[in-house]
């Protein structure tokens, strides 16, 4: 039987950079995003992609509903599979929506403190030439030329920290207060049916290929 989890977290807890490494040593595992359901289907250009980009061309919220027949449309593809899913279900509409399509073995709550979280957001720039991503507090380039000023590890271009317009400490609380509250009934509703397992997510690199098969009771 193919076993089906969803990893669960605050903006900035790591939820696709924990899905990968779980993906790289289980690789029996699909990681499934929505950010990436949502590009494929607008790349290929497919209904649902046309109808989504209707409201993200409107700056609007793609509905509750849009975002359901993507997702079931992907997890019907991979049936068989066993899957990671990261970036869904982001409220009860979407839980509920999910019960009825999939059985879920795991919710893996990712906890990561909020100031930690501010660091990893606050922090983040990335190579203008190759795309590489790094960390003004926490993953720097390794040759520094100046104040803020790096050479790229991977490519050798200049960079510069620049912080991302979306990225200000303004609109990352409210990113955190919405996901809080937000959170809060779909952490509970999977805590009452025993799916729910806590992740101490400051450092996941660190846990061993042992403890992740702990976590994922295989």
């Amino acid at each position: 039987m193919p076993t089906h989890i969803i990893i669960f977290g605050p903006p900035g807890s790591g939820k696709g950079t924990f899905s990968g490494r779980l993906t790289n040593i289980f690789p029996q595992f699909e990681h499934i995003s929505t950010g990436d359901i949502f590009r494929e289907n607008l790349k290929n250009e497919t209904p649902l992609g046309k109808k989504a980009k209707e409201y993200m061309e409107k700056g609007e919220l793609v509905p509750n509903s849009l975002t359901n027949d993507l997702v079931k449309d992907k997890l019907e593809q991979i049936e068989e599979k066993s899957w990671i899913l990261d970036g869904y279900p982001r409220n009860m509409n979407q839980v509920e929506f999910l019960d009825k399509h999939a059985k879920i073995d795991l919710f893996l709550l990712l906890e990561v403190p909020r100031d930690v979280i501010k660091k990893r957001i606050l922090g983040r720039f990335s190579c203008p030439e190759c795309g590489e991503i790094y960390n003004k507090y926490t993953l720097q380039p390794e040759k520094k030329i100046g104040n803020e000023k790096w050479i790229c590890d991977k490519c050798g271009a200049e960079i510069e920290f620049r912080q991302r317009s979306d990225d200000s400490e303004e609109t990352l609380n409210n990113r955190l207060d919405v996901y809080e509250e937000n959170a809060e009934p779909i952490i509970q509703h999977y805590k009452e049916k025993d799916k729910l397992k806590k992740i101490d997510a400051e450092d996941t690199l660190e846990l061993t290929e042992k403890e992740l098969k702990d976590i994922l009771e295989i």
